[in-house]
């Protein structure tokens, strides 16, 4: 048998089946709809007039538009846009800090030299299995710390994770070779400038992955503002919205010069609101995935399937 008839029997053994691929796509187009439908679905329901929401409902199609949600929306920009800065802040200062946590450690981790590596080890190890509960929690943040309503209670606490140690340590344990942190040492290299000017300029796919694990649990989080924060400055967008569903009041508490309170409750499309908000809070974080999706795949797939 020759070089090119195996070549060619390898590649019938490999090929999929115009059936199988029919299948696949089917079922991949099926996933696709099921990621992007409920988006469409709620942004159907923030176009849609509250007449028509009291009418039928929900729907996916809406018997009459309406930009009266947007409107609303634009109107309170104050309090809108005051919050969406405190989500953006947090969300950009917690991710810098939780890559240059996460990374650190994981890197540490992963050097076989280290003298503390198994006391640390066990350290990260152990909250994977055991959490202390909330109520620790909120006794170190909160009493220990004091960092109630203050800007760092939205950041500290969801800023190392021991999942996010364990990716990293597993990525550089298998992608940084000991040999290169040995030469770089014989030379005279000090570890900070061996993790930041050898370590980081290779390791772009697991920073690019912690950073999207951080960005999206900051940009969604609305807990620790509901725990830690009473003072209405310090609101993110996601604790404004979690306070809009539980009580439409939150906004109507300040009516706009010239009409009552009831009158500013009755003109509050309520429901759509709700939604036009969810999508302000989407598109960023939706936009924002697709420039890091071929490091992010990369770095998750090493720390999973490699460790």
């Amino acid at each position: 048998m020759t070089a090119e008839t195996g070549k060619k029997k390898a590649f019938r053994l490999n090929a999929v089946k115009p059936v199988t691929n029919a299948w696949l796509r089917a079922l991949f187009v099926l996933l696709s709809f099921m990621c992007i439908f409920p988006f469409f679905y709620v942004f159907m329901i923030s176009v849609s007039s509250e007449q028509s929401i009291r009418q039928s409902g929900y729907a996916i199609w809406p018997s009459e538009f309406s930009g009266a949600a947007y409107r609303f929306l634009w109107n309170e920009h104050d309090t809108i846009l005051h919050s969406l800065l405190i989500s953006v802040l947090v969300t950009v200062i917690g991710t810098v800090l939780g890559v240059l946590l996460t990374t650190s450690l994981g890197y540490v981790l992963s050097r076989p030299g280290f003298r503390l590596k198994g006391f640390f080890t066990w350290m990260t190890f152990i909250p994977m299995i055991f959490s202390g509960g909330m109520v620790a929690n909120y006794v170190v943040v909160a009493n220990l710390l004091g960092l109630s309503n203050t800007i760092w209670a939205l950041i500290l606490p969801l800023s190392l994770s021991s999942f996010n140690a364990i990716i990293c340590k597993t990525f550089f344990k298998t992608t940084i070779p000991d040999s290169l942190i040995e030469s770089a040492k014989i030379d005279g290299a000090t570890q900070l400038t061996i993790f930041s000017r050898i370590v980081i300029p290779i390791s772009k796919p697991v920073f690019a992955t912690i950073a999207l694990f951080l960005t999206f649990g900051y940009w969604n989080d609305w807990f620790q503002s509901s725990l830690y924060i009473s003072d209405t400055s310090l609101i993110s967008l996601q604790a404004l919205l979690n306070n809009m569903m539980k009580n439409l009041d939150y906004i109507a508490n300040n009516p706009s010069a010239g009409l009552s309170l009831q009158q500013y409750r009755n003109s509050m499309p309520s429901e759509s609101v709700r939604m036009a908000i969810a999508v302000v809070i989407i598109i960023p974080i939706a936009c924002a995935y697709p420039f890091f999706q071929k490091y992010f795949i990369s770095g998750l797939t090493v720390g999973a399937v490699k460790g």
